[in-house]
C-alpha cells in the first residue's frame, strides 16, 4: 500500500504541471507579434509615401479633365495616347542616349579615382576623398545655378573666353546643351560612386596584396587580378543607381531655360519634365500620371535587366 502511494507521488512529481506546458507556445505566438510591432512604423510610413501615391497616380491615370463633363473616366485612353505621343518618345530617346554615354564615363572616372586613392601612393587621401565627394552634397538646384553661371556666355567663364579669344562657342546651344548637362551630372555624382568603389576596395583582405607582391606582381597586375574583380558587385549597384538617377533627370532642364536663351530645352526635353509641365501647366493630371507610371515601369525593367546581367556575370567569374 505504502509502495503504491509512493509510486503515485513520484509519478505526480515527475509529470509536468499544466502551467508549465503553456509558456513555450505562448512565447512562440508572441515572437511574430513583437516582429510586427517593430516593422509597423516603417510599414506605415512606406505605405504612406510610396504605396498610396502610386495607387493614387494609377487612379488618376484613368481619368481626363474635359471641358464638357469635367473629370471623366476614360479607361486606358491615356495610355493609348501616350504610346502614340512623339514628344514622350523623344524625351525617352534623349534620356536613353544620355544614359548610354554619360553613365560609363562617370563610372570609369569614379573607378579610376577610387583606384588612385587605394593605391597608397597619394598624399592627403582623406582630404582628397572629402573634396571629390563634396559635389554630391551640393543641392541639385544650387549645382545647376552654379554651372549655368559658369558656362553661360553672357556672364560666365565662356563669355570671358569668347571675348578674349574672339570665339563664339556656346556650351548651351541646342547642339551642346545635353553635353553640358552631362558635365553637371558627372561632376555631382562621381564622388558618390567613387566612395562606393573605394569602400569595396577597402574590404579586400590585405593578405591578397602581400601574396601578390611575394609572387612578383606589379601594380597593374594587382589591379587587373585583384582590385577590378572586387569591384564587380559594387559596379552593378552603381550602374543601377545611375540609370535610375538619369531616367529621373529634371532639375537641370527645368532651371536652365530661365538662365540661358536658346538652349534647345523644350517642355518635353525629358519624361519627368514633360510630366511636370503636363500636370502643373497643362492641367492634364491624368495624362501626366499615366506618363509617370509608364516611365517608372521602363526604369524598373531596365534596372532589373542590368541587375540580372550583372549578377550573372559575377557568378560566372
Amino acid at each position: 500500500m505504502d509502495q503504491a502511494r509512493h509510486l503515485d507521488v513520484t509519478a505526480s512529481a515527475m509529470a509536468p504541471p499544466q502551467a508549465a506546458r503553456h509558456p513555450a507556445p505562448a512565447r512562440k505566438r508572441r515572437k511574430p507579434q513583437i516582429g510586427l510591432a517593430f516593422i509597423a512604423p516603417f510599414a506605415a510610413l512606406f505605405a504612406l509615401v510610396f504605396i498610396v501615391p502610386i495607387g493614387y497616380a494609377a487612379y488618376l491615370s484613368f481619368f481626363q479633365d474635359k471641358l464638357v463633363g469635367g473629370n471623366t473616366f476614360v479607361g486606358f485612353a491615356n495610355y493609348g495616347k501616350l504610346f502614340r505621343d512623339p514628344q514622350f518618345w523623344d524625351g525617352v530617346g534623349r534620356v536613353f542616349w544620355f544614359t548610354l554615354v554619360q553613365v560609363p564615363i562617370m563610372l570609369i572616372l569614379a573607378m579610376a579615382l577610387a583606384l588612385a586613392l587605394d593605391s597608397m601612393r597619394l598624399h592627403g587621401t582623406k582630404f582628397l576623398r572629402v573634396t571629390i565627394f563634396l559635389p554630391y552634397a551640393v543641392p541639385a538646384i544650387v549645382s545647376t545655378l552654379m554651372w549655368g553661371f559658369l558656362l553661360g556666355i553672357k556672364y560666365g567663364l565662356f563669355g570671358s573666353l569668347n571675348e578674349a579669344l574672339g570665339t563664339d562657342f556656346n556650351p548651351f546651344s541646342p547642339d551642346t546643351t545635353l553635353i553640358s548637362i552631362g558635365v553637371m551630372v558627372t561632376w555631382a555624382f562621381t564622388g558618390f560612386n567613387m566612395l562606393i568603389f573605394y569602400a569595396s576596395l577597402k574590404a579586400v583582405p590585405r593578405e591578397l596584396y602581400e601574396a601578390a607582391a611575394i609572387d612578383g606582381a606589379n601594380e597593374f597586375q594587382v589591379v587587373r587580378a585583384i582590385k577590378l574583380p572586387a569591384l564587380r558587385g559594387s559596379l552593378v549597384v552603381t550602374v543601377i543607381f545611375s540609370i535610375i538617377g538619369t531616367f529621373q533627370m529634371f532639375n537641370e532642364p527645368q532651371i536652365l531655360p530661365s538662365m540661358v536663351a536658346n538652349s534647345g530645352v523644350t517642355t518635353f526635353y525629358t519624361p519627368n519634365l514633360y510630366a511636370y509641365n503636363l500636370a502643373f501647366t497643362g492641367s492634364q493630371q491624368g495624362y501626366a500620371a499615366a506618363l509617370a507610371l509608364v516611365m517608372a515601369a521602363i526604369t524598373i525593367a531596365v534596372a532589373y535587366a542590368v541587375q540580372i546581367r550583372g549578377l550573372r556575370n559575377a557568378s560566372d567569374h
